[in-house]
C-alpha cells in the first residue's frame, strides 16, 4: 500500500521519495528485488510500472520518474549521509527496529518542505515505535491505525491457533503467549524477542535503578567506546562507589573524525585527572578518518589518553556486561538513548528454523551495547582501604597473647 501511494504522490508532486528500513543492507532483499508471493511480480515493478518511470538504477536501487521525482530505498542507520537530498516523502518500514535518530533528522525537513512521512511496522515492546502510535493517536495531524490479524482476514483462526501453540511450544506458556500476541495482535506489553539485555534493564526500572544519578567529582570518572565512522561512535561515563555502577552519561554520533569526540569529552562538565578511557582491542590499529594514524595516537596527541582492552569472545562480553547490569545505576534522563539501545539490542529470529541466532543483529543499537560490554570487562569494585590497626598497651594484651608474642620472639632468636 505504501508503494502505491508513493508512486501516486510522486507523480503529483515531483521531489525526493525514501523509502528507509532500519538497515540499507536490507533494502535489496526486502523491498527491491522482493517478489508478491500472490501474482509472482516484484513489488516495485507492480507500484512503479515502466510507463511512468525514466531510468532505473539498480545497483543504487532508485527510480526516477518521467516528470523528474525520484524514488530510493535507504537504511536509517545512514540516514545523515543522506544530506543534500532532502525528501519530501518518506516511508519508515519496520519503524520500530530502526534508528530513532533517522526521525529527529527528518522531521525538521519534512515540516519544512510540507512533505509527509508514514510509519509501518510490528510493536517490538515499548520503544519508540510504542512512543510515535501513542503520540499520533491524539494528535489530528496523524492518521494513526493498529491492525491484527483478526481483522486482516489474512489467516484463518484455525491457522492463528496453530502459530499460537507452535510459539507456546517453542517458548513456554508465558514468553510464547507473548510473542505471540506481538507479532499477530500488535500488544506493545510484550518482550522484545531475542532481547539480549531486556530483562536486565527491565530489573533495573523496577529496582529502583534509574533515576537521577549525580556526578560525584570526588570519584574518578571513566569512558567506554565503541568507535566507527560510517557506523556510530557510543560513549558511556561512569564512576565506580563502592560496589555500585553508577552510569552518569551517553554520548552517540556518527559520520565525525575523532577530534569531534576528544572535543564532546572535553566539554563535559567532569574532572578527568584519573580517569580512563577505555576502547575495543581494535582501536590500536584502526582508522576513523586518520590520515594513516590510529584513532588511539590521535586521541593521545588531543589530550584524551585512551586505553586498548584485550579483545574477548562476544559471549564473554555479553555475560560480562549482564553481570555488570545487576548492580549498574543509570542517569533516567542523559543516558536514556543508550538505556534504549541496550533494550533493542537481540538475536535475530529464524522463522523458518524456529530458533534465535547465536550472535546478535548489528543495527544501530549494536554500538551502544558494543562500548556497554567493554565497562563490564574493566569495572571493578573499589575495595574499602583496611583501617590500621589501633596501638594496644600491655595492661589490654591477654595471657594468650602475651606467651604468643614471646614464642614468637623465641622463635625468631633461635
Amino acid at each position: 500500500m505504501c508503494l502505491h501511494w508513493t508512486a501516486v504522490a510522486a507523480i503529483q508532486r515531483a521531489g525526493n521519495y525514501w523509502h528507509m528500513l532500519p538497515e540499507a543492507a536490507q533494502a535489496r532483499k526486502a523491498v527491491w528485488d522482493a517478489i508478491n508471493p500472490h501474482t509472482g511480480l516484484r513489488r516495485i515493478d507492480e507500484a512503479f510500472p515502466k510507463e511512468i518511470r525514466r531510468r532505473t538504477r539498480d545497483h543504487e536501487m532508485m527510480i526516477e520518474f518521467v516528470n523528474g521525482a525520484i524514488w530510493q530505498v535507504v537504511g536509517s542507520d545512514n540516514y545523515n549521509s543522506l544530506v543534500g537530498s532532502p525528501p519530501v516523502g518518506v516511508i519508515l518500514s519496520e519503524w520500530s527496529l530502526a534508528n530513532p535518530k533517522a526521525w529527529a533528522y527528518l522531521r525538521p525537513i519534512l515540516a519544512e518542505n510540507g512533505g509527509w512521512a508514514a510509519f509501518i511496522y510490528t510493536s517490538r515492546g515499548k520503544n519508540h515505535g510504542f512512543t510515535t502510535y501513542e503520540a499520533a493517536k491524539t494528535n489530528p495531524e496523524w492518521f494513526a491505525q493498529k491492525l491484527t490479524a483478526a481483522e486482516t482476514n489474512v489467516f484463518t483462526p484455525e491457522a492463528l491457533e496453530r502459530e499460537r501453540a507452535e510459539y507456546i511450544a517453542d517458548y513456554g506458556e508465558a514468553e510464547g503467549e507473548a510473542f505471540f500476541e506481538q507479532e499477530y495482535f500488535c500488544s506493545f506489553d510484550a518482550a522484545i524477542l531475542g532481547a539480549v539485555y531486556g530483562r536486565w534493564i527491565n530489573a533495573a526500572e523496577k529496582d529502583g535503578r534509574i533515576k537521577e544519578v549525580a556526578y560525584d567529582p570526588e570519584l574518578p570518572i571513566n569512558t567506554a567506546w565503541d568507535l566507527g565512522y560510517d557506523d556510530s561512535t557510543a560513549i558511556w561515563w561512569w564512576q565506580v562507589c563502592k560496589n555500585e555502577l553508577r552510569i552518569i552519561d551517553y554520548y552517540e554520533a556518527s559520520g565525525q573524525d575523532i577530534e569531534h569526540y576528544c572535543d564532546v569529552i572535553k566539554a563535559r562538565p567532569y574532572d578527568y585527572k584519573d580517569s580512563k578511557h577505555y576502547v575495543p582491542h581494535d582501536a590500536a590499529h584502526k582508522l576513523l578518518a586518520a590520515g594513516g594514524r590510529s584513532i588511539v595516537m590521535q586521541a593521545w596527541d588531543l589530550g584524551v589518553k585512551m586505553q586498548v582492552v584485550s579483545a574477548t569472545s562476544q559471549q564473554n562480553g555479553i555475560s560480562a556486561a549482564r553481570k555488570t547490569l545487576e548492580c549498574a545505576w543509570f542517569d533516567d534522563e542523559v543516558t536514556s538513548e543508550g538505556r534504549e539501545a541496550l533494550k533493542q539490542y537481540h538475536f535475530n529470529y529464524d522463522s523458518d528454523k524456529r530458533i534465535l541466532t547465536s550472535t546478535p543483529v548489528h543495527d544501530w543499537s549494536s554500538h551502544a551495547a558494543d562500548a556497554f560490554e567493554i565497562i563490564g570487562q574493566v569495572w571493578q569494585p573499589v575495595k574499602e582501604k583496611p583501617k590500621p590497626e589501633l596501638p594496644r598497651y600491655p595492661a589490654q594484651t591477654s595471657v594468650t597473647e602475651l606467651i604468643a608474642q614471646r614464642r614468637k620472639k623465641r622463635l625468631a632468636q633461635d
